[in-house]
């Protein structure tokens, strides 16, 4: 049970990882309360790579978060 665990707890975070990196920066400081590139209400989430990362992210670090847990409590 423990080396099942540890295998999604490495898995996760590497995914974690590598998804974080691959994510683009969004802020570009005081420039968008100026009305830079996008307005603060104006940004719309698009179902492109931005998307899709944002979800990979999201999943393997709730995953990582309960494997932790579930380590920590064997």
């Amino acid at each position: 049970m423990t080396t099942l665990f540890s295998a999604i707890f490495l898995i996760s975070s590497i995914a974690l990882i590598i998804s974080v990196l691959l994510q683009e920066e969004k802020s570009e400081g005081l420039a968008v309360l100026s009305g830079g590139r996008d307005s603060v209400f104006g940004s719309s989430k698009s179902r492109g790579k931005e998307y899709l990362l944002n979800r990979i992210t999201t999943i393997s670090a709730i995953v990582f978060m309960i494997s932790a847990l579930v380590l920590a409590a064997i």
